[in-house]
C-alpha cells in the first residue's frame, strides 16, 4: 500500500506543477503568485531532494528532481515578468527564507561527504526543519488571496491547485505508512492550504464584464 501511495503521490506532485509552468512561462501569466512561496518552493525541493538522496528514497528523490526544475522555471517566469521583485529590498523580505534552506541542505550534503557523518542522522533534522518550513510555506498564498480579494489572479492556475490538494492528500497517508510523521504533519497542513486557494479560485471565477447602458450604445455606435 504504502508503495502505492509513494507512486501516486509522486505522479500528482510532478503533474501538478505543469499547468503553472505552462500559464506562467508559456503565456506570462504571474498575478496573484506569492513570490515568498514561489522561493520557498524551489528551497524546499532541494531540501526533500537532498533528503531522498541520502535516505535512499527513490520517490522523494525523483520527484523533487522534476518539480524542482519546474518550480525553479516558474521563479524565473515571476522574476522576469515583474521587475519589482528584483530589487534588493523585495529579494530580501521574499528570498531570505529560502536562502537559508538552500544553506541547509548544502551543510548537510557537506557534512555527509566530507565529514563522513551518517546520513540517516543527518536527513532527520533535514526532514523536520523542511516539514515546518514547508507547513509555514504554505501559508503565504492563501493568506494573501484571503487579504486582498482585489487582486488580480490571473496567473492562479486553478488545475494546478487541484492537483496539489490531490498530491498533499497522497502524501500525508504515504508518511504515514511509511512512519515519517513529518512528511505526513507538513502534508496534511499543505492540502488544508491547498483547500483553501481551491475554494478561493472557485469563488472568484471572472465574469463577464458589465457595461453600462450609455457605454453599450457608444459600442454599437462605434460598430
Amino acid at each position: 500500500m504504502s508503495a502505492v501511495l509513494g507512486v501516486l503521490a509522486s505522479t500528482f506532485s510532478i503533474a501538478l506543477v505543469w499547468p503553472q509552468v505552462w500559464l506562467s512561462c508559456r503565456h506570462r501569466r504571474t498575478r496573484g503568485l506569492s513570490p515568498t512561496s514561489a522561493w520557498l518552493a524551489v528551497a524546499l525541493n532541494l531540501c526533500w531532494l537532498v533528503f531522498g538522496l541520502l535516505t535512499g528514497d527513490l520517490a522523494q528523490t525523483l520527484t523533487n528532481a522534476v518539480v524542482g526544475a519546474a518550480n525553479t522555471a516558474v521563479l524565473g517566469a515571476l522574476l522576469l515578468t515583474q521587475p519589482e521583485l528584483r530589487t534588493r529590498a523585495a529579494l530580501l523580505r521574499t528570498a531570505s527564507g529560502a536562502a537559508c534552506l538552500a544553506a541547509l541542505a548544502a551543510g548537510s550534503v557537506v557534512a555527509v561527504v566530507l565529514l563522513d557523518a551518517v546520513p540517516a542522522a543527518v536527513g532527520a533534522p533535514l526532514a523536520a526543519v523542511a516539514s515546518v518550513v514547508g507547513a509555514a510555506a504554505a501559508l503565504p498564498q492563501p493568506v494573501s488571496l484571503l487579504r486582498d480579494r482585489s487582486q488580480d489572479l490571473s496567473g492562479l492556475s486553478p488545475a494546478r491547485w487541484h492537483l496539489g490538494a490531490a498530491s498533499c492528500a497522497s502524501w500525508a497517508g504515504y508518511g504515514w505508512l511509511v512512519d515519517q510523521p513529518a512528511v505526513a504533519l507538513s502534508a496534511g497542513f499543505g492540502l488544508l492550504c491547498a483547500l483553501v486557494v481551491c475554494s478561493v479560485l472557485r469563488s472568484r471565477v471572472p465574469g463577464a464584464p458589465v457595461v453600462p447602458i450609455g457605454g453599450r450604445r457608444a459600442v454599437l455606435a462605434a460598430a
